[in-house]
C-alpha cells in the first residue's frame, strides 16, 4: 500500500509531517512521491493566516481528484485547518475521509487502517499529544533537519491563533532532544535548525527549569561538525546565556530569528506583544555587541488594526537604522476568532498591500548592502544540491533553509562540490538576496 503526503506551512508543520511518515513507515506504508499512484494521500494542513487555510483547502480538492481518477481510496486531512475549524470542515469537505486536529498525529497509522464514516473528526485536546518522548523521523532533506524543541505557546498575542491550535507550551526534556539530535546527526545531518512558537522560552515549564542555553550548548559539543541554528525567538524570552553560547561555540550559527512584529510602541501594545520600541533598540544592540558579526532576522506585520500612517514610518525607520540581515513582511490577515477582530480602525486592505510593497523594496535595498560586505570573503557553505552540472546550491550559517537566500558554488564540470558537506567557498559576487561564489583552493 502507498502513501502520499502533502506538507504546507511552516518548519514546525514539517516535523509533524515527517514523524507521522515515519509512523507510516513501521506500519508498512510504502512513500511516493506521486499521487496518482498512491492509495492513500495525507495533506497536513497550515491556517495561520487566511491564504494558508486558502492553500490548504486547494490543495484538499486538487488531490481529492486522485479518489476519482487514481488509486486512491482515502484521503485524511491533518493539521491545523481541522483543528482551527473542528467539525464546520467535515461539512464543508464532504471528500475527505478523515480528519485529525494537531493533538492527534500519533493516531495516523491508526486512521489509514481503519475504515471510517466519510468526514470522521478525531480532535484530542492538543495538550494530550506526548511531547517528552523520541520521535523517529522520515526526514525530507538529509543534509538539513528541524529539529522541534517545543510545542505550543503560552503567550496571548492578539493576532495569533497558535495558543488554540496548539495548546500552551510544552517544553520537550533536554535528553529527548539531545537523543533525536544525535539520531537526526547519525543519519546524515549537517545542521540542526531548533523551532517552537516561541524558542527562546524553551524549559521554563520543565521540572526543574531548563535554560535554552544549557540546551544548545549541550547539542553543540554533541556534535561539533553539526551547525545548530535557532528560529522562531521571542524578544521577551532572549537571555544573555543564551549570547554567551552562541558567541562560544564555533558550530553554533551566530543567526537570531526574532520576530519583533513592530517597532511602534501604541502598535505593540495592541497586538500584545509585551514589550516597547525602546526595548528593541537595546535588544539588537545588545545583540551585535556581545556576537561580533551576528546575523538579525525577524518578520512584521502592516496594517495592524489601528496602525496610523505615522506608526508604518516609524517601522521603515526602525527598519532602516538596525538593518536586518533578513525580514519578512506580512499584512495582517482577520479572522473572527481573533482578539485583535474586535479592535478599532482596521485598516484598508489596498492601504496595507502599499505598506508592504514600500517594506519590501526598503529590505530588498537593505539586503543587497548587507551581503556585500561578504564579497572577496571565504565562507564555510553547505553544498545542498546541483542547479545544473558546475554550478551547486548551498547556504552560509547566515543563510537559513527556505526563508533566506543561497549561495551559487561555481565549479568546474570535473570537480563536483561534495553534495551535504560543508566547504570553503570564495565569494566572488552579491545578489539582493544571494551570495554567488567558487570552490576555495
Amino acid at each position: 500500500m502507498k502513501v502520499y503526503l502533502e506538507s504546507l506551512g511552516c518548519a514546525r508543520n514539517q516535523v509533524d509531517s515527517e514523524e507521522m511518515l515515519a509512523r507510516l513507515d513501521a506500519a508498512g506504508w510504502q512513500r511516493t512521491s506521486a499521487p496518482a499512484g498512491a492509495d492513500a494521500i495525507v495533506v497536513n494542513t497550515c491556517c495561520f493566516i487566511e491564504s494558508a487555510a486558502d492553500e490548504s483547502i486547494e490543495t484538499i480538492l486538487s488531490l481529492a481528484a486522485h479518489k476519482k481518477s487514481g488509486r486512491c481510496r482515502k484521503l485524511v486531512v491533518t493539521g491545523c485547518l481541522p483543528e482551527r475549524y473542528r467539525e464546520a470542515t467535515a461539512t464543508e469537505l464532504p471528500e475527505v475521509d478523515a480528519f485529525l486536529g494537531t493533538g492527534a498525529f500519533d493516531q495516523i497509522a491508526a486512521v489509514l487502517a481503519d475504515d471510517l464514516p466519510s468526514g470522521h473528526c478525531l480532535l484530542p485536546d492538543p495538550d494530550t499529544l506526548p511531547s517528552g518522548q523520541i520521535q523517529l523521523r522520515a526526514s525530507s532533506a538529509p543534509h538539513t533537519a528541524y529539529l522541534k524543541i517545543a510545542e505550543g505557546c503560552s503567550r496571548g498575542c492578539t493576532y495569533c491563533i497558535i495558543p488554540r491550535l496548539r495548546g500552551r507550551q510544552r517544553s520537550r526534556p533536554m535528553p529527548v532532544v539531545l537523543a533525536e539530535a544525535a539520531h537526526l546527526a547519525a543519519g546524515g545531518a549537517r545542521e540542526l535548525s531548533l523551532v517552537a512558537q516561541d524558542s527562546t522560552a524553551y524549559g521554563r515549564d520543565l521540572d526543574p527549569p531548563v535554560r535554552l542555553a544549557a540546551l544548545v550548548a549541550a547539542l553543540a559539543a554533541a556534535s561539533p561538525d553539526v551547525w545548530i541554528r535557532l528560529l522562531y525567538g521571542h524578544p521577551l524570552s532572549l537571555h544573555d546565556t543564551l549570547l554567551a553560547e552562541v558567541g562560544r561555540w564555533p558550530n553554533i550559527c551566530p543567526y537570531f530569528d526574532i520576530p519583533i512584529q513592530h517597532s511602534s510602541s501604541p502598535v505593540l501594545r495592541r497586538m500584545g506583544r509585551g514589550y516597547n520600541r525602546e526595548a528593541l533598540v537595546q535588544l539588537f544592540a545588545k545583540i551585535r555587541r556581545e556576537v561580533p558579526g551576528a546575523i538579525l532576522r525577524t518578520t512584521v506585520i502592516v496594517g495592524f488594526p489601528g496602525e496610523t500612517e505615522a506608526d508604518f514610518e516609524d517601522l521603515l525607520a526602525f527598519v532602516s537604522a538596525i538593518r536586518f540581515d533578513h525580514l519578512g513582511v506580512f499584512t495582517y490577515s482577520d479572522a473572527e476568532d481573533l482578539p485583535s477582530h474586535h479592535l478599532s480602525d482596521p485598516v484598508p486592505e489596498t492601504i496595507a498591500a502599499v505598506r508592504y510593497n514600500r517594506l519590501m523594496a526598503l529590505q530588498q535595498e537593505i539586503s543587497g548592502r548587507c551581503l556585500a560586505r561578504f564579497d572577496g570573503a571565504t565562507l564555510p557553505v553547505l553544498v545542498e544540491e546541483e542547479e545544473e552540472p558546475g554550478l551547486w546550491v548551498g547556504r552560509t550559517m547566515a543563510q537559513a533553509p527556505e526563508v533566506d537566500g543561497v549561495t551559487y558554488i561555481r565549479t568546474d564540470p570535473a570537480r563536483p562540490a561534495p553534495l551535504g558537506a560543508v566547504v570553503a567557498v570564495k565569494v566572488v559576487d552579491t545578489l539582493e538576496y544571494d551570495l554567488i561564489g567558487e570552490l576555495d583552493d
